[in-house]
This record gives C-alpha cells, sequence and structure tokens, in this order.
C-alpha cells in the first residue's frame, strides 16, 4: 500500500513532550489501479494502421518460365501502356504496327492516364460486344518504378478488372519512346 507521510509540525527541542500526531495518511492504491486500468483500456480499444498493399496476382511458379507464351487477345479490348523517361507514358489499343487508337504521348495526372483510362472503359466494351478492357502496362528500361507504382494505382482508382505488367517490351514500341523523346536517361 503506498502512503503519504507529513512531518508533525514542531521541529524545535524544548517545551512538554507530547505525543506526535500523525498527519493523516493518503492511500494511493486506487489511484494507481484506475491508471493502469485506462491504460489497459486505450491500449485494447485502439487500432492499429493496417499497412495497404495491392493485391497482385502472379504466375504459377510449377509453370515453366524458359517457354514464352502469346496470348492472344482481341485488338479492340487491348490498352497498351509503354512507359518512357521523364515521367511520361505512350498509349494506343489495338496492335503497334495499325492501332486502332493512334499513339500519344501523356503523363501520370488526372488529366492524362486517368482521363484515358476512364474513356477507354466507356469505349471498349461498346466495340468489342461487351467484354471489359484488358491493360498491358510494359516499362521500358528507362522508365523508373515509380511510373509502375503510379500506373498501378490508377488501375486501382479507375476501377480496371485486368491488367498485366509485361516485361517484353517491342521494338515498334521502342522507337515510338524515341521518336517523342521518352527513351533518354
Amino acid at each position: 500500500m503506498a502512503e503519504l507521510n507529513q512531518d508533525s509540525g514542531k521541529g524545535g527541542k524544548g517545551g512538554k513532550v507530547r505525543s506526535k500526531k500523525s498527519g493523516g495518511k493518503v492511500d494511493l492504491t486506487a489511484m494507481v489501479d484506475l491508471a493502469f486500468l485506462l491504460i489497459t483500456f486505450f491500449m485494447l480499444t485502439t487500432s492499429l494502421n493496417k499497412p495497404q498493399a495491392m493485391d497482385v496476382a502472379m504466375p504459377d511458379k510449377n509453370v515453366e518460365t524458359d517457354k514464352q507464351t502469346d496470348v492472344d487477345v482481341d485488338e479492340h479490348r487491348s490498352v497498351t501502356l509503354v512507359l518512357g523517361s521523364d515521367d511520361k507514358l505512350i498509349w494506343y489499343q489495338g496492335d503497334v504496327k495499325k492501332p486502332i487508337q493512334e499513339p500519344a504521348v501523356i503523363d501520370y495526372s488526372k488529366d492524362g492516364l486517368r482521363a484515358v483510362l476512364l474513356k477507354m472503359q466507356k469505349l471498349v466494351p461498346q466495340q468489342a460486344g461487351g467484354k471489359d478492357m484488358i491493360v498491358v502496362i510494359r516499362p521500358s528500361e528507362k522508365s523508373v518504378t515509380r511510373n509502375i507504382v503510379d500506373a498501378l494505382d490508377e488501375m486501382k482508382i479507375v476501377d480496371v478488372k485486368r491488367y498485366m505488367i509485361s516485361n517484353r517490351i517491342m521494338a515498334e514500341e521502342i522507337e515510338l519512346l524515341k521518336k517523342d523523346n521518352l527513351y533518354n536517361d
């Protein structure tokens, strides 16, 4: 039990001998118990921030990665984003050799990439018979990791259901980047 002791008052010598009066005791046990109860309550009731991570579907580890398998996708459904340098990218719809939507240079802002994705999200189902859009993200050697993260963030914001990151970039796409000065160090 915690106690608070106080001096009785007279500290000098002489005079009558009297018994010392105790100054009263203050029991601090209840206050300590209350403090620990409050600390415990707030520790148990606070919620910790959980890290936010995006779910990414990865290929099966059991499949051989040596074999490059091409997947045929309807040209009307595919939108390709070729990530270049200087925080810019080129997008086109369909095949790079004969695109449905001509290649255009945009940035990662809401007026750039987000506007294109929203426009194509409405246009693709009309062209492809009601099927949703597939976005292919192709980072070049001159793009930085932040560009990939920004593109993935836009996929989440716009709620694109099907997208993939491809590590194969075609020579024609590199030529497009060089033509628009987006293949710089």
